[in-house]
């Protein structure tokens, strides 16, 4: 599978014309991963630039348990995590139990 990260409108509406699997966009909300993160994309923007290209999109930056789902509601078909997967305590594996609980549609 291959992916292309975009940041803004104009790079997804690049992007959408690309030989990829799946588009990136982000970050959706604040992220501590890197050290000079593009501007927050939102949520709002989030659902306003979904339907400019008919690949999955993966919603990335500053995604956590407690947003996940508005994500998924405002259009991203997944989510790519880093931060909110590795807990305090190491138990990794029952953090994925969290995360499953959490994009399992009620």
């Amino acid at each position: 599978m291959i992916g292309f990260s975009t940041h803004n409108e104009a790079q997804l509406r690049a992007a959408a014309g690309e030989p990829v699997n799946y588009l990136a966009l982000g970050p959706i909300f604040g992220t501590g991963s890197k050290q000079n993160p593009d501007p927050v994309v939102g949520i709002t923007e989030l659902r306003r630039l979904r339907p400019l290209s008919a690949l999955p999109l993966v919603a990335i930056g500053g995604i956590t348990r407690a947003n996940a789902r508005s994500v998924l509601e405002a259009g991203a078909d997944s989510v790519a995590v880093i931060g909110d997967l590795f807990p305090e305590g190491g138990d990794i594996r029952g953090r994925v139990k969290e995360w499953i609980r959490v994009l399992t549609p009620s």
